[in-house]
């Protein structure tokens, strides 16, 4: 940690540990941004989603759900949460509730990008969900969703060009 209290470097560190990289992030960007932003290159899909993970309450929120993760593997939740967490049971629910924390913080345009990685998994995502990897990612995978379409919502936002878009 720094000086100032940011976890950013934390944050990156914990999630190359859980197996996902920034560059798995920024597909995600690409798979929910490619048909508004032109050009979309690297560049701006990397400082979108550096922007979302410089802010302290995704970095909290990202540390937490990890922890999460981490204390269900390690069968240390007492029950009924450990059992719910193993099944990752559609029901439980906190696990959204914690990436609200994240998609709260630019607007409506990231609640739908959630909500449709959420439903497709693309990428990382798939990946994340698949319980054969071993590892229990119940806050991860949500998470992750979250920066992806907080990060595409910063794009769209800094695009002017798509006030004047009207869906037919």
């Amino acid at each position: 940690m720094d000086t100032k209290g940011n976890y950013y470097d934390l944050v990156v560190k914990r999630l190359a540990e859980r197996g996902v990289k920034l560059s798995d992030i920024e597909e995600l960007v690409y798979f929910l941004q490619k048909d508004y932003t032109h050009p979309l290159t690297h560049e701006k899909m990397e400082d979108a989603i550096k922007n979302v993970l410089s802010k302290r309450e995704v970095q909290n929120a990202i540390l937490t759900g990890i922890q999460l993760d981490v204390l269900a593997e390690e069968k240390k939740l007492d029950e009924p949460i450990q059992s719910m967490m193993v099944k990752d049971e559609s029901l439980y629910g906190v696990d959204e509730i914690l990436t609200f924390s994240i998609i709260n913080l630019y607007g409506s345009i990231s609640f739908t990008n959630y909500g449709y990685v959420d439903r497709l998994k693309p990428g990382i995502l798939k990946w994340l969900n698949d319980p054969s990897t071993g590892h229990i990612n119940v806050f991860l995978d949500d998470l992750i969703g979250a920066v992806a379409a907080s990060a595409a919502a910063r794009l769209a936002h800094d695009n002017p060009a798509l006030e004047h878009h009207t869906s037919k």
